[in-house]
């Protein structure tokens, strides 16, 4: 059964948990980074066919999480996917410039597919650039991820065509952005 994912609508600090229905987005508690990892395997390894190497850095959440934001997306103690952020000044890849927001890993278990935690992390992710004042979502994706691709263009993100360098196995990655809207504004005193 499917659970119903909501829009959350209240804006919240950085790393105070996001409520969506059943779901909740907050960021990972160290018991959780073998978890994690295991999740992420089981999403990236579901669809495709991954190097050990690649398999060993989904596995180093301790690591990432010493370094950048670990946030996943919740139902109880059930962890349905995750996404990696980089803390507030920093980035997390080379593709993001001033002023925007990268995020890596995205990854939603095989069970829990088809019930928008990819998008609510997503959306997490759009959020966390606004409040932090940013003007751009970015990432680079896989050639073969058609799936992701094909979520990131629903939620209005474009190709950066003059982005995409890093040459991988199975071809280039792929680079999509997003305008960030800053949200309403506050009236000008006249």
């Amino acid at each position: 059964m499917s659970a119903e994912i909501l829009e959350a609508t209240q804006p919240r600090a950085a790393g105070r948990p996001v409520s969506s229905g059943a779901v909740v987005v907050r960021l990972a508690e160290p018991a959780e980074h073998e978890a994690v990892g295991d999740l992420l395997e089981r999403a990236y390894t579901a669809d495709y066919a991954i190097s050990d190497e690649y398999r060993a850095s989904l596995h180093a959440v301790a690591e990432r999480a010493a370094e950048h934001q670990v946030w996943v997306a919740a139902r109880g103690d059930e962890l349905l996917g995750s996404v990696a952020t980089p803390r507030p000044g920093r980035t997390i890849s080379p593709l993001a410039r001033p002023g925007e927001l990268d995020f890596r890993l995205l990854g939603v278990d095989p069970s829990a597919r088809g019930q928008g935690i990819g998008r609510l992390l997503t959306r997490h992710v759009v959020e966390l650039a606004r409040e932090r004042g940013l003007v751009r979502v970015v990432m680079n994706s896989g050639p073969r991820m058609l799936p992701a691709h094909a979520l990131y263009a629903s939620l209005g993100f474009r190709r950066l065509h003059e982005r995409e360098t890093h040459v991988v196995e199975g071809g280039t990655l792929l680079a999509f952005g997003l305008d960030v809207d800053p949200g309403p504004q506050a009236p000008t005193p006249a």
